[in-house]
């Protein structure tokens, strides 16, 4: 498939045309931010982690009747997704207070919620994405109320398959984003699930220890992130157990192999 013109570069991803109308390529960055892009460096091979573990979840959710942007993952950076119109709105999912909603109201760091608690955030950086209410979102026909509806629907079959698979290689799902696009088809229209899902947009914590395997070693200054997210990609099965050979080396080797040929 060719790859065109930039379409859009986001803090995480770029996206490029085809030849096909309806698909186009999504590129996984190195780039990492936090705090609305006030903090931001480059993580080699963050990019490429990403990507892998994106792929493998949507893979599986698709298994499971939940429909997805994914075609299929092209290479160590690029997936062919489908081009859908994304609702302008962030989708936060939460299994356990922490981050911003313990400060915002004062809850306990790490309190496990009964049921799981769905919060909408405006995407708009300039705005600082901000929290907003269902009634905006409707008020403002960001989405219709039928679209929130399945919407949800879908979200808590998400979080329930993904908590069970992360459960499944001793990681405890935290809290996650989700987006998701408008995608027309034979003259209907359909939400399905978009962007990515990886350790950039999900904070997951070891079962035992607590230890952050995402984005917060960054956030935090926690540590290098790209033994975590690794770790996340071994115990899901991406990359093999034993081996000793991390998923930058293996982005450069690649790299030196199609030079020398």
């Amino acid at each position: 498939m060719k790859k065109g013109k930039k379409l859009y570069e986001g803090k995480a991803k770029i996206i490029y045309a085809t030849n096909d109308k309806n698909l186009v390529i999504q590129y996984f960055k190195d780039d990492a931010t936090a705090f609305n892009n006030q903090k931001k460096t480059t993580i080699e091979g963050k990019g490429v982690l990403n990507n892998r573990i994106s792929e493998h979840i949507l893979s599986n959710l698709s298994q499971i009747g939940i429909k997805n942007h994914l075609v299929k993952r092209l290479n160590m950076r690029e997936q062919i997704i489908k081009l859908v119109e994304i609702i302008p709105i962030e989708f936060i999912v939460r299994n356990v207070a922490t981050g911003s909603i313990t400060k915002r109201l004062g809850i306990e760091d790490g309190t496990v919620l009964k049921e799981p608690l769905i919060e909408y955030c405006l995407k708009d950086d300039k705005l600082g994405d901000p929290l907003i209410a269902e009634e905006h979102i409707i008020a403002f026909d960001w989405a219709s109320k039928n679209e929130i509806d399945k919407v949800k629907k879908m979200i808590l079959r998400i979080n329930d398959f993904m908590i069970g698979m992360f459960r499944g290689v001793g990681i405890k799902l935290i809290d996650f984003k989700l987006e998701f696009g408008r995608l027309k088809s034979n003259g209907k229209q359909e939400v399905i699930l978009a962007d990515e899902i990886s350790p950039d947009t999900c904070r997951l914590w070891d079962s035992i220890t607590d230890k952050k395997l995402d984005k917060d070693r960054f956030r935090k200054d926690l540590g290098d992130l790209i033994p975590a997210y690794t770790e996340v990609a071994k115990r899901l099965g991406i990359l093999h157990e034993q081996s000793n050979v991390s998923a930058v080396n293996v982005t450069k080797l690649s790299s030196v192999k199609r030079k020398k040929k």
